[in-house]
């Protein structure tokens, strides 16, 4: 290391320079750590994927697009698209119930229709 007020050269681990008696700064190097942002939408997403498809949906494709900015580091990105994933499976099974209702509506079949026909 060398002395900022002469410039000779000095002991690293010295407090005071040798030549000139000044004493020695020791620079120290902060780095701050800082952890990225959490993805509120990604969590919401997915949670909502349980219960509502089309919710869960559109909150994961949001928590998938956040996750791409920098501040948030990638952070939540698997969540969401699980939360998209569970949300397709759950709004493919809500159209596959409503469609079943829907046609057993247009049929005039009901339950108890289906419990006297055969007795009749």
């Amino acid at each position: 290391m060398f002395c900022k007020n002469c410039g000779k050269e000095i002991d690293d681990k010295a407090a005071v320079c040798i030549h000139c008696g000044v004493p020695v700064k020791h620079e120290t190097q902060q780095i701050m750590v800082t952890s990225p942002k959490s993805n509120g939408f990604a969590i919401a997403g997915f949670v909502l994927s349980f219960f509502g498809g089309i919710l869960g949906l559109i909150f994961s494709i949001i928590g998938l697009q956040k996750s791409k900015q920098p501040e948030y580091n990638g952070n939540g990105r698997g969540l969401a698209i699980a939360g998209i994933i569970l949300s397709c499976i759950a709004l493919l099974i809500e159209i596959i119930v409503y469609a079943s209702c829907g046609a057993a509506l247009c049929a005039g079949v009901n339950s108890t229709t289906a419990i006297i026909l055969p007795l009749v």
